[in-house]
């Protein structure tokens, strides 16, 4: 009997021990819960009553709600995503590090990769598409892309060996203006076919640039400089808004406001169409890249943690 057990005790250890050092798959874990507001976003796009941002490591939230509640999208990929377009009534594209394109056909729920050159290390850093789905992406050392699809392919292009940094497209009527680093500013008068280059109003960088509803243009970036044209880029003006803060990203409002945005929390608004600005000051001292309207007097502002949801009323004016 003792035999018995023991040889019985000998078989349990050896099995224990074949179980010990075998390969076993992992136990199934609950899926990690990505919240936007662990995220530093960087653009966002509206698409009827829908808002789509995205962010750092392929990141794209949607909200059906104007931005109360948020669900992660399905993405393709983790290169960080620095802009976003829309392109008719459906479709968005995404552009970002590793010079990637994320394409949506469903308006923001699901995306594909139609493009990706890892090895260059060159981010696109803007993207803008007309009416009749022909586009544009740029960014990094002068890397330029065009899409005569609505985004499905692209071809490289050389902007006559430029190697400028490529920040923001803008368009008014039938005239394009990218703007980019240290002064960059190109103006495009066929549709993106040929660009020449403009004599900037400043030396610094362009970091946004935004059309508005007169068909005049704004351009902004570093230190608070904002720069108004109304003849289509041939002179410019520039704009007192009060901020040094780097200006980032901008947006008119369904009133006619115009919101821009940038580092330090600067909120700097126009209520007269862009003609001149205050800076406001209330919001959290965090990186803004990006604003979207979400209701009378209430802006999302995209950046750090996520977004933030203010109201405009509730912002007082800064002064030195």
């Amino acid at each position: 009997m003792n035999k018995a057990v023991g040889f019985l005790f000998t078989l349990f250890v050896l099995a224990m021990a074949a179980i010990a050092f075998s390969e076993r798959s992992d136990p199934p874990m609950p899926p990690t819960e990505v919240r936007i507001e662990h995220m530093l976003m960087l653009d966002a796009v509206i698409v009827e009553d829908r808002i789509v941002t995205v962010g750092e490591r392929g990141r794209i939230f949607v909200s059906d709600d104007g931005g109360r509640e948020w669900r992660a999208a399905r993405v393709d990929g983790e290169a960080t995503l620095t802009a976003v377009t829309r392109v008719g009534t459906d479709i968005l594209v995404a552009v970002g590090h590793d010079a990637v394109i994320q394409r949506s056909t469903d308006r923001g729920a699901t995306w594909t990769r139609v493009h990706e050159d890892a090895e260059a290390e060159e981010p696109l850093l803007t993207v803008h598409f007309d009416a009749d789905g022909h586009g544009f992406a740029a960014g990094a050392y002068g890397r330029f892309m065009e899409s005569g699809d609505g985004g499905e392919s692209w071809i490289e292009r050389d902007l006559d060996g430029l190697d400028f940094h490529f920040n923001a497209f803008a368009e008014a009527a039938d005239l394009l203006i990218l703007a980019g680093e240290a002064g960059t500013l190109l103006r495009s008068e066929d549709r993106g076919e040929s660009w020449e280059m403009l004599d900037p109003p400043y030396e610094g960088s362009f970091f946004g640039a935004l059309a508005l509803p007169d068909n005049a243009l704004l351009i902004f970036g570093m230190r608070g400089h904002v720069f108004r044209t109304d003849d289509g880029g041939d002179s410019w003006h520039e704009l007192e808004t009060g901020s040094h803060s780097s200006l980032f990203g901008g947006r008119v409002l369904a009133d006619g406001r115009v919101i821009l945005v940038g580092q330090s929390g600067a909120v700097v608004a126009s209520e007269d169409g862009g003609r001149s600005f205050r800076t406001l000051a209330g919001a959290e001292r965090l990186v803004r890249a990006a604003v979207v309207g979400v209701g009378d007097d209430e802006v999302l502002l995209i950046g750090e943690e996520g977004y933030e949801r203010v109201r405009l009323s509730s912002l007082r004016e800064e002064t030195d």
